[in-house]
């Protein structure tokens, strides 16, 4: 006998619903799961280097100035005989005193010359007073009326030629002295010896270089600025300038004078300003660059890489309660030394802003600045 298995529809039917009640179940579940809130954004955390504090601090604002240091007095010693160099008594970087002997030149001739000229100055002054002699006697003898008045005359020329004579002759006298003291090679004023031109032995003419001597006391800042800062500069400004050598360390200078004419190439004008060099710190010859503090004020302000200039009106990306907002600016006075820009409104002192790379971060995202440690 064979048995069957016979399905009934009404449980087929409840199979179904089972099935359908299940899936709808899992839809249902999905679909929740689907429908639920995002995560919240995750917070950004920003280094010093990302971020700025907006501060009050000393704003100073120029025109640019760059040249060269050189002292302010200085003189090339020059020969003023000709004659072969006995003797050197300076090398370079030796301080000399004014009237210092800084060389000999041999001066056998010049003696001689100075002997005759002694010589002739005798001999003149024995002729001038023979001539004297002689008129005080033909005087004499007029009054007595032994002789005419003519004579007396031509007694009297006499005098005033030998007197003529003497005085030609001590000029002749003193010319060759004054040669002679050239032999000896004197320092026009106290300084250093920066450079030296002759050795012994060598032959020298008349205007040969033989030393070059400056006073390191007093350099001067030797440079240029734009012809359309003229307006703002003027004698008596400070300036402050960085030297060639000397890291951090900034010298300050006076302006003494101002070329009447610019530079019709580059419409630059040469200005000339004064750096007292106490202890001779500085030398002459190096590069120096600085500005003339035209401008200076105290200030609200933040680096110059804090402003977003993506638009036409400059902002910053401010810290509001962690998230970062646009807030526009006034700007003023730029600090090109120390690369920082004026705040005139838009944001107080103390706000925190974007910097640098920084300001590429999305309006909106919520960010955290890390304190800086010093471990950088």
């Amino acid at each position: 006998m064979i048995q069957r298995t016979i399905y009934h529809p009404h449980t087929l039917v409840d199979r179904i619903a089972v099935i359908a009640a299940l899936l709808l179940t899992m839809g249902t579940l999905a679909a929740c799961k689907k429908a639920g809130p995002p995560p919240a954004p995750p917070v950004m955390q920003v280094g010093p280097e990302s971020y700025a504090i907006a501060t009050v601090r000393d704003i100073e604002s120029g025109p640019t100035i760059s040249g060269t240091l050189v002292p302010r007095d200085q003189a090339v010693v020059r020969a003023q005989i000709s004659g072969s160099v006995l003797r050197t008594f300076v090398d370079q970087g030796k301080a000399v005193r004014a009237g210092e002997i800084l060389a000999t030149i041999d001066n056998s001739a010049l003696t001689d010359a100075v002997a005759s000229a002694k010589y002739a100055v005798t001999n003149a002054e024995s002729a001038l007073d023979v001539a004297k002699r002689e008129q005080a006697r033909q005087e004499a003898l007029l009054k007595s009326g032994a002789i005419a008045e003519q004579s007396v005359d031509q007694s009297r020329k006499n005098t005033v030629a030998a007197e003529a004579a003497v005085s030609q002759a001590k000029a002749a006298l003193a010319n060759a002295e004054k040669q002679l003291g050239y032999a000896s090679v004197r320092a026009p004023f106290s300084g250093v010896v920066s450079e030296k031109s002759v050795s012994i032995g060598d032959v020298v003419q008349q205007g040969s270089a033989l030393f070059t001597i400056v006073d390191p006391s007093t350099l001067e800042l030797q440079g240029t600025v734009p012809a359309n800062a003229l307006d703002i500069v003027h004698t008596g400004l400070k300036i402050a300038f960085d030297v060639t050598g000397y890291p951090d360390r900034t010298f300050v200078g006076t302006i003494t004078r101002i070329n009447p004419t610019a530079d019709p190439m580059t419409r630059q004008v040469r200005i000339y300003a004064e750096i007292p060099n106490k202890g001779n710190s500085l030398v002459g010859g190096l590069y120096a660059e600085g500005r003339v503090a035209s401008i200076m004020k105290s200030a609200l302000s933040l680096p110059t890489d804090a402003i977003d200039r993506k638009t036409i009106t400059p902002a910053v990306l401010k810290f509001q309660n962690g998230v970062i907002q646009r807030q526009v600016v006034q700007l003023g006075t730029l600090d090109e030394k120390s690369n920082r820009i004026e705040i005139d409104s838009g944001i107080n002192a103390g706000d925190t802003v974007l910097r640098g790379a920084a300001l590429d971060l999305p309006l909106g995202s919520k960010v955290k600045a890390i304190a800086d440690t010093g471990k950088r």
